[in-house]
C-alpha cells in the first residue's frame, strides 16, 4: 500500500477532530474529537514507521511503540476528562462549555464582593461610632 493513502485518511481524521474541538459546545463531545485528533496521529505513526522499515535494514518499529504510549496517554487522559465533565455537570448541572467558561470567568462575582465588602465596612462604622 502507498503511504499516501493512510497520510490522506489521517489528515482528514485530523481535521474532522480539530473541527469538533472548535466548534461543539458539549465537553463531552470535545473529548471525542480530541480522541479522533489522536487516532490520526497514530495512524501517521504506524504508516511511516511501516514505510520508513522498508527502506531500513534495521527495523525497530518505533512508531508503534509511541503509538502504544499515545494510546495509553489518551486512556488517562479520557478517565480523567470525563471524571471532570460528571463532576462539573453534577455541580452545574450542564456540560456547556460557553456556560462553564462564563463561571471560570468570575462575572457577576465582583458585585457580591463588592456589596459584601460595603456591609463589612457599615458594620465596622456603626460599631466605632
Amino acid at each position: 500500500m502507498h503511504l499516501a493513502y493512510p497520510a490522506v485518511l489521517s489528515a482528514l481524521l485530523f481535521c474532522t477532530g480539530l473541527y469538533g474541538v472548535l466548534a461543539r459546545r458539549n465537553a463531552i463531545l470535545v473529548l471525542m474529537s480530541v480522541e479522533l485528533m489522536l487516532n490520526a496521529v497514530n495512524l501517521n505513526l504506524v504508516a511511516f514507521d511501516v514505510w520508513l522499515s522498508k527502506a531500513a535494514e534495521e527495523t525497530l518499529h518505533s512508531g508503534q511503540a509511541l503509538t502504544l504510549f499515545t494510546i495509553a496517554i489518551a486512556a488517562a487522559e479520557i478517565g480523567i476528562g470525563l471524571a471532570i465533565v460528571l463532576a462539573v455537570h453534577r455541580n452545574r448541572g450542564t456540560a456547556d462549555i460557553d456556560k462553564l467558561r462564563d463561571t471560570a470567568e468570575g462575572h457577576g462575582t465582583e458585585d457580591t464582593d463588592r456589596d459584601a465588602l460595603t456591609a463589612a465596612e457599615a458594620e465596622k462604622a456603626e460599631a466605632t461610632a
